[in-house]
């Protein structure tokens, strides 16, 4: 198994968009109702990811999977919390590749000095719900019936992260420098380390 976590580039989009399709079309686990085209798709990725890193689990030079952080609100205080998701091609689930991608994507966020993340998911959704858990997400609420879609209403549960220490959120009064760029962190020495964190984790996988 020849496996990379890296960042997503242009050539990706197609392969991402065949892993999102299915699940925007058959599932509530999105609540768009009609997939992006290519072209809204390459433009979400490059609306973001000046800021927030969004990342490829390639496996045999195939994208099996794919994660990435988007501002969790756009006024400016909300500018150090992001949400994230994730998302694993149907041929690849239950094999440890989003528990791969989301210690990569942590790193890198924490790396960045952003706070907290936050994820909605749909509910019922067991296997996310698993997935945020086991890499150190919190339940905190739920938002009841606030998504219609094939013909029934669906529920949103909350979950949390804090990225930094406790000591690190500051006293009111302080001030907190904004976080960094994606293209400044890949100039740090820990850049590489966070993503090989994914990858080990991927190769001791369940794989057969």
């Amino acid at each position: 198994m020849k496996a990379l976590i890296r960042l997503v580039n242009e050539n990706d989009v197609l392969q991402m968009l065949a892993i999102y399709e299915p699940i925007v079309r058959e599932t509530a686990i999105s609540f768009e109702v009609e997939p992006p085209s290519e072209t809204e798709f390459q433009q979400r990725i490059k609306s973001y990811q000046q800021q927030m890193p969004w990342l490829v689990c390639e496996i045999n030079q195939e994208v099996v999977g794919y994660a990435y952080a988007r501002p969790y609100h756009t006024r400016t205080a909300y500018q150090w919390s992001v949400e994230s998701s994730v998302y694993v091609s149907a041929n690849y689930r239950r094999k440890g590749i989003a528990k791969a991608l989301y210690p990569s994507l942590l790193k890198l966020l924490r790396l960045q000095g952003f706070y907290n993340v936050v994820a909605a998911i749909a509910l019922p959704n067991q296997p996310s719900v698993a997935v945020h858990q086991a890499v150190g997400f919190a339940p905190v609420g739920v938002f009841h019936r606030v998504g219609f879609k094939f013909g029934k209403w669906h529920d949103i549960g909350y979950w949390q992260l804090s990225l930094q220490s406790e000591q690190s959120f500051l006293s009111d009064g302080e001030s907190i420098n904004p976080p960094l760029s994606v293209s400044e962190i890949q100039k740090s020495p820990l850049w590489d380390e966070a993503l090989t964190t994914g990858l080990l984790l991927l190769r001791v996988g369940r794989w057969r």
